[in-house]
């Protein structure tokens, strides 16, 4: 599959060549520590703010690496194949920053993305409330304004690096009466007195990019509003849609480690005298991986080509290429960690194996960002329009 990534730019191979290099050689030997003692990824994003990462979704006028969407696509990848805890909180923190360069006023966008784009600002993006997951217009976090500015109150649960970041992206309602046009977002440094977020939950897998209820009952200035008032909704389905893709990247970088592992192992692996890889039923299973993944890889690309046309102002909305590659990859991606557990037999079981810990980092991928459900909803409207 060496031509799987030929549409990138001389420049973005080498970017993603010396990432790999990188992943190999400092984040992928954390992996399974990180996994076993649930420590936040701290360092490995430090590792990959020296790599250009944490503003790789960035256009260079704000400190951005400025590569293509399909070369994100790949980095992601990339990223996920050495670490999936690594790849989530990452991503987390593109989906914050990536509503401050949607959403954000000139002076806003100045004062925190080159700041996040090296790394120096690690950012959070809190939608989902307990009452307002798969459905963001039924939100109860409120915002009213007041003499000094906005008093936000509310909570947010399933917030990835909510406790660690150095500022949120807080969606809140600004106008019952409107629905999800009276939904907007604002800028919530950390430290604001009145943010209060909770220990981090003790989650199945991705143990290192921790997810953390939040309780927020604070005064913010005026200019913590993000843009305009009521486009909050707007901004944050814009943002979802290029996190749909970044979803789509993490599946395909660890169903991919899944399979290099599984083939590797069927070709060490000797019974009889004969190598797994020479049985028939073997090969079945491998070649439904290679499919599976293959699949799911175009879709992807084929998002993230339509979502660079939409940036360079060729292309509109590519909502439905986003849930059809979020779709497809986080499905695809399970089935290859079980196929891979399987050939593994009881070895895969064990946690002497990286195939257990993928197959769990795996599994939320069918749920958040929109779960599978949401996404055939999104699917379906859009071919009966």
């Amino acid at each position: 599959m060496n031509d799987d990534w030929h549409m990138l730019a001389d420049e973005e191979r080498l970017f993603c060549d010396l990432l790999t290099r990188i992943c190999a050689e400092r984040i992928a030997p954390k992996a399974a520590d990180t996994d076993e003692n649930a420590t936040f990824v701290h360092d490995q994003l430090a590792i990959l703010a020296e790599a250009g990462m944490l503003g790789a979704n960035l256009p260079e006028e704000y400190g951005g690496s400025g590569i293509s969407a399909p070369a994100l696509l790949r980095a992601v990848a990339i990223v996920a194949g050495a670490c999936g805890s690594t790849a989530s909180a990452l991503t987390a923190h593109y989906l914050a920053t990536d509503s401050i360069l949607i959403g954000g006023s000139e002076a806003q966008k100045q004062e925190w993305l080159p700041r996040a784009a090296i790394g120096t600002a690690l950012g959070a993006f809190a939608l989902t409330e307990p009452t307002a997951g798969s459905d963001p217009a039924d939100m109860k976090t409120r915002a009213r304004r007041t003499a000094d500015g906005w008093h936000l109150k509310g909570a947010k649960c399933f917030i990835s690096n909510g406790g660690v970041a150095d500022f949120l992206v807080v969606y809140a309602v600004t106008d019952p009466e409107q629905g999800h046009r009276g939904i907007s977002a604002f800028i919530l440094p950390k430290g604001t007195p009145g943010f209060d977020p909770g220990p981090a939950e003790r989650t199945m897998g991705l143990k290192g990019g921790h997810v953390f209820t939040l309780n927020i009952d604070c005064q913010l200035p005026p200019d913590a509003l993000l843009g305009e008032e009521g486009r909050g909704f707007r901004t944050a389905m814009q943002v979802l849609d290029n996190g749909r893709i970044e979803v789509a990247a993490q599946c395909l970088g660890l169903a991919g480690a899944a399979m290099q592992a599984a083939i590797a192992y069927a070709k060490d692996r000797v019974i009889g005298g004969q190598a797994l890889s020479e049985r028939q039923g073997i090969r079945w299973m491998i070649a439904d991986m290679g499919l599976a993944y293959r699949q799911a890889l175009l879709l992807s690309q084929d998002a993230a080509r339509q979502r660079q046309a939409a940036h360079d102002g060729s292309g509109g909305r590519f909502s439905l290429a986003s849930s059809m590659a979020k779709l497809a990859a986080s499905e695809a991606a399970g089935r290859i960690a079980d196929t891979a557990l399987q050939l593994h037999g009881g070895y895969g079981y064990t946690r002497d194996f990286p195939i257990e810990r993928i197959a769990r980092d795996l599994r939320i991928m069918r749920i958040y960002e929109g779960s599978s459900e949401i996404q055939r909803i999104i699917i379906s409207g859009n071919m009966l329009a």
